[in-house]
């Protein structure tokens, strides 16, 4: 089941890069595309461009039963982007996570972070019954997104990805500030991916692969994490085995990159660089 609900469906073409794009053709080509699909998403609101007239409406969904603490984080402005990872606007945490935006083609910029220490055990977390998406789920160190502001809208060296990575491992795991600087943070490479969480809500992202390898002090928010552990690889595929009986859960994109990259990385922890590309986005 989880298998499946983690190969929603592929996106866009499989041969990624800068140069590509979905259904074939070349750069100049890719750029109209990529404008008529920031003209159909941006609001008219202003907040994304959208020239008034041309307003594509987002749909109300009611969120009076959901957590109020996870709700007032609905609020938060996530990027929009191409499927290349460009840049194109901005949008509420909310609407990016509709699935019927997401149908829509709504895309945004996102990061996992994977923490082991200096055992070379990884930090896992199990989601808290109040997250919106996914809840329950055990899942890789830390998931979330970076934000549509000035620190964090920086792409130099995905320096400002590294800096929401930083932010977010203090709210979730109490992680202090110093102890994960964005120069310790290291940025591997870009998946995107497409998942349904339930018929409401669901994920569709460009996520960037964060690695970090420190002892660290760990104080985490029972709103955001249900519980923690650190695991060996042997204990990871144990795990890993009980998802696919169904005994518990684990998120989409974890079940992607524990699939495809997560053990060879792993293998490799202290000579990662030979493994560092970013320039392809694997489209799963």
């Amino acid at each position: 089941m989880w298998r499946a609900l983690a190969r929603a469906r592929a996106i866009g073409s499989a041969a990624s890069g800068a140069g590509a794009w979905p259904g074939g053709g070349t750069e100049a080509g890719g750029r109209g595309l990529r404008e008529a699909r920031a003209r159909e998403l941006h609001l008219a609101d202003g907040r994304c461009g959208r020239s008034p007239g041309r307003t594509a409406a987002m749909p109300e969904v009611s969120t009076d039963a959901l957590d109020e603490r996870q709700v007032q984080l609905l609020a938060e402005m996530c990027i929009l982007i191409d499927e290349n990872d460009r840049r194109v606007g901005a949008e509420t945490k909310k609407n990016c996570h509709l699935n019927a935006n997401i149908r829509r083609g709504l895309l945004h910029r996102a990061f996992s972070v994977f923490l082991f220490n200096t055992e070379n055990k990884l930090l896992l977390q199990q989601r808290s019954d109040a997250k919106i998406t996914f809840p329950g789920c055990f899942t890789n160190t830390c998931c979330s997104h970076p934000l549509s502001n000035p620190g964090e809208l920086e792409e130099n060296d995905a320096i400002g990805v590294r800096r929401a990575a930083q932010r977010r491992l203090k709210a979730e795991l109490g992680i202090p500030l110093e102890e994960v600087p964005p120069e310790e943070i290291n940025y591997l490479t870009r998946i995107h991916y497409q998942a349904q969480s339930d018929d409401i809500w669901g994920e569709h992202e460009i996520d960037y692969i964060l690695f970090v390898k420190k002892d660290v002090t760990l104080n985490p928010d029972p709103n955001e994490i249900k519980s923690h552990c650190y695991v060996s690889k042997e204990e990871l595929k144990e795990l890993l085995k009980k998802a696919a009986s169904g005994e518990i859960k684990i998120t989409p994109w974890f079940q992607i990159i524990a699939e495809t990259f997560l053990f060879k990385w792993w293998d490799n922890l202290n000579h990662l660089n030979p493994f560092v590309d970013h320039q392809k986005i694997h489209r799963m």
